[in-house]
């Protein structure tokens, strides 16, 4: 507990702490701007999930596996991207992220079970393409300024996530089918698009060559720690819509709230969250983040009311908005420049995995039990990271 209030202390009364984040933010701007544009879609999706599953007509087991789509193309990301940023250079963030906005209408306009989990394929290669792109620009920057980035990088996406997903609400309580929504994403993400101009690191044959071998202990526990935030994450993003709808009866406009409250505490948990991380030692905040995001889905879980499952996705956001974005940082920092791009490809794909893996788990626990269970299972599983930072722990010793 002493840590907890030692890091609530600082997050309130850090003066300095609007001008830091300025600050990253400048230094990040460029990727920064692919951030935004991920958050706008997967903002846009979840707000309009229920739509979305009634057209396909699929009950919730179904829907869930239909998302491993996503999954499947996130793995074929892994092995592409090293190789898409050597081949395109300077130009390859500005490339797979338009890709990646010129596809965000498709699970708007497909109309079978078979044909939207090939969108969602489609959608898991180039969002996992951008994904890595820009986590490897911020930690070359990172790497660059000695200092953190992360935090305030994937802030972004969740300002972002929770405007898109407040519009779509708007939107779908008006009437619109998903589509519109989508289109208009799309078309935001592909004007921002033309900004991402930004020449990568170049790594020298001398430094290729004596950059060993690939710590591949230290990328998977970072990979584990990314995955079961996103994974907890990724649960109030495609479930909290129908948990508010159907468990509590909301209208179409509080069931959008859900997303939004998450991307709200989010965004604030991440840009606050830019000030600790020059303060604490990396695994603190991560652990002391894991127990609030547990409590968060705890009350979710038992919510009776829209505002109080509101209040459990508020506290859930605010722990999980940190964890994700230091996994990845950790494991920037902890490879050699030379296995920077393809460490932080495989950790950052491990952990968009949890975005569709965990839905799909969720969707299961849902047909087999409800929601509310489904919830429950999702503070368990977050309460994981503790034990995962500790085992970085020793093992960050033992290479030492």
């Amino acid at each position: 507990m002493g840590s907890l209030w030692e890091l609530l202390w600082v997050a309130l009364h850090d003066c300095d702490a609007p001008m830091n984040i300025l600050s990253a933010l400048s230094l990040a701007r460029v990727p920064a701007l692919a951030f935004c544009i991920l958050g706008f879609f997967w903002g846009a999706f979840a707000a309009s999930v229920p739509d979305i599953k009634a057209a396909l007509g699929v009950n919730d087991a179904v829907f869930g596996l239909l998302l491993i789509g996503n999954p499947i193309g996130l793995v074929t990301a892994m092995w592409l991207a090293p190789r898409v940023d050597r081949a395109l250079g300077a130009r390859g963030l500005q490339i797979v992220t338009g890709c990646f906005a010129a596809c965000f209408i498709l699970p708007g306009i497909a109309q079978t079970p078979v044909i939207f989990a090939l969108c969602m394929i489609a959608m898991g290669i180039t969002s996992g393409l951008t994904d890595v792109l820009m986590n490897a620009r911020v930690s070359e920057l990172e790497a660059l300024h000695k200092r953190t980035l992360m935090n305030v990088s994937h802030g972004m996406f969740s300002v972002a996530y929770a405007i898109s997903a407040l519009g779509t609400g708007f939107l779908r309580d008006a009437g619109n089918p998903p589509v519109v929504a989508l289109g208009c994403v799309a078309v935001i993400g592909l004007l921002l698009a033309t900004r991402l101009w930004m020449a990568p690191v170049v790594v020298s044959d001398e430094e290729r060559t004596g950059a060993g071998r690939m710590p591949w202990v230290i990328v998977l526990i970072c990979g584990a720690i990314v995955l079961v935030a996103f994974m907890t994450e990724g649960t109030v993003e495609t479930w909290a819509a129908l948990h508010i709808e159907r468990t509590l009866g909301g209208d179409p406009l509080a069931g959008a709230l859900g997303p939004v409250m998450l991307g709200i505490t989010m965004a604030v948990g991440r840009i606050g969250g830019q000030g600790l991380s020059d303060r604490f030692e990396d695994g603190q905040v991560i652990i002391v983040a894991t127990l609030l995001a547990a409590t968060g889905a705890f009350i979710a879980s038992v919510a009776h009311t829209p505002m109080s499952a509101y209040i459990g996705f508020a506290v859930l956001g605010l722990g999980v908005s940190v964890i994700g974005p230091l996994g990845l940082a950790l494991v920037g920092r902890m490879v050699p420049p030379a296995h920077r791009t393809e460490a932080i490809s495989k950790v950052a794909v491990m952990g968009f995995c949890g975005f569709f893996l965990a839905p799909a788990i969720m969707g299961s626990l849902s047909e087999l039990f409800s929601l509310r269970v489904a919830f429950a299972f999702v503070g368990v599983l977050s309460l994981a990271g503790i034990g995962l930072v500790i085992a970085l722990r020793r093992q960050v010793a033992r290479t030492r």
